[in-house]
């Protein structure tokens, strides 16, 4: 008869029985599986369920499926954690290696915070207004690159690009304001057809769950390529994704009401339900707090920004993330990108005694969050790592 154990959870751990975000990870010398967090051990998905969807390199095949077997697997999931398990279903977290846990299909960032945007605005427009005329009217956002976006604890190689000098032509080299956005990130599981538009209140079906981000960023770059469209080289050359991806029904004690928006945005961007979201980051700057934005301050709603998304007819697919933009609040210390942080390079932060602006090769920034937990406590969504190396 095969050994059978029960994992214990240590107190305060986040990675508690109604929290067991999903990964992907590979035992040594082993194929990729499916897997829940609970505690420091990983439940093998594929063994503790007999289930071949979950003997998978990709969270894909079990996301397509919808939100009726996404609710029913988490409430198998649940059972076999209160319960003892064989020993072959469970692994210690620091034994395995954690892949990127989806195939991403489409990537698109948004601008949803008032805060970063009012900042940005003030930095780039001193003498204007700070927020553009179509800020408060719809949720901002651009196209990114799915085929950089990278799993935690990726390396960061600094990008070269066009930069603008003061004669106001540009060089050609490594970036020079190598940049971080602690970000949310969604992941819509069940995807939608071309022409029908996904409506704000329809979120919750078509969102399988969560996970930090950090969108890297050149502003250098960014600032020169950027006029008149918009991002392209200065963020398309990495986006860190957590490992962990937090189902949606985890983050039910999460959720709020978003702050007063504006005028009222149009109908098609009103949804009764409360998406806003109590979470709260924490950047870390070579293993120094920098930061601890605030996702409880975004304007504009992730259910808001699907159907910004989509109301044009655009389809979606499994495996499509969309991310919330750089989290930021109305204090310095809440701010999330280097860009906040020191204004533009004008206000150093003390980095382990010594004044610092931008990223330099061997930097290391990680991102954290905790949000409360159905029962009481916090859940911990699983860390975005990433380590800038030298340009090549």
């Amino acid at each position: 008869m095969s050994s059978r154990v029960r994992i214990d959870v240590p107190e305060g751990s986040g990675f508690g029985p109604t929290h067991l975000p999903y990964c992907v990870f590979r035992p040594l010398g082993e194929e990729p599986r499916v897997g829940a967090r609970l505690g420091d051990s990983i439940i093998d998905l594929a063994v503790a369920l007999d289930d071949p969807m979950f003997h998978q390199p990709s969270l894909n095949a079990f996301m397509t499926q919808g939100p009726e077997c996404w609710r029913e697997v988490r409430e198998r999931v649940t059972a076999a954690a209160e319960s003892e398990l064989p020993a072959a279903a469970v692994h210690a977290v620091r034994s395995v290696r954690l892949d990127l846990p989806v195939e991403i299909g489409d990537y698109v960032d948004f601008y949803a915070s008032l805060d970063h945007a009012t900042a940005m605005g003030r930095m780039l427009r001193p003498t204007g207004e700070p927020l553009l005329p179509n800020w408060r009217h719809l949720p901002v956002g651009y196209h990114g690159r799915a085929g950089t976006v990278v799993v935690s604890g990726t390396e960061v190689v600094r990008p070269h690009g066009q930069r603008k000098t003061d004669s106001g032509t540009p060089d050609f080299g490594p970036s020079r304001r190598l940049d971080i956005e602690a970000e949310l990130g969604f992941l819509v599981g069940s995807g939608s057809e071309l022409g029908k538009p996904i409506a704000a209140g329809d979120f919750a079906e078509h969102v399988f769950g969560v996970a930090l981000v950090n969108d890297w960023s050149a502003r250098d770059i960014q600032a020169w390529e950027g006029q008149p469209l918009g991002p392209f080289l200065g963020k398309s050359f990495a986006t860190s994704l957590s490992a962990w991806v937090t189902p949606l029904d985890a983050l039910t004690e999460a959720r709020i009401p978003l702050p007063a928006q504006e005028p009222e945005p149009l109908p098609y961007l009103r949804d009764s339900a409360a998406w806003g979201l109590d979470i709260e980051l924490r950047v870390e700057w070579n293993d120094q707090l920098v930061s601890t934005p605030p996702f409880r301050r975004m304007y504009w709603s992730p259910a808001q920004m699907l159907a910004h998304m989509t109301v044009n007819g655009a389809s979606t697919r499994t495996g499509d993330l969309f991310a919330s933009g750089t989290i930021s609040g109305a204090e310095r210390g809440e701010r999330g990108s280097l860009m906040e942080l020191t204004w533009g390079g004008t206000e150093p932060v003390e980095l382990n005694g010594v004044g610092r602006t931008f990223l330099e090769d061997g930097d290391e920034v990680v991102i954290t969050a905790t949000a409360p937990a159905i029962g009481g406590g916090r859940l911990r969504l699983g860390e975005v790592r990433g380590r800038i190396a030298k340009a090549v």
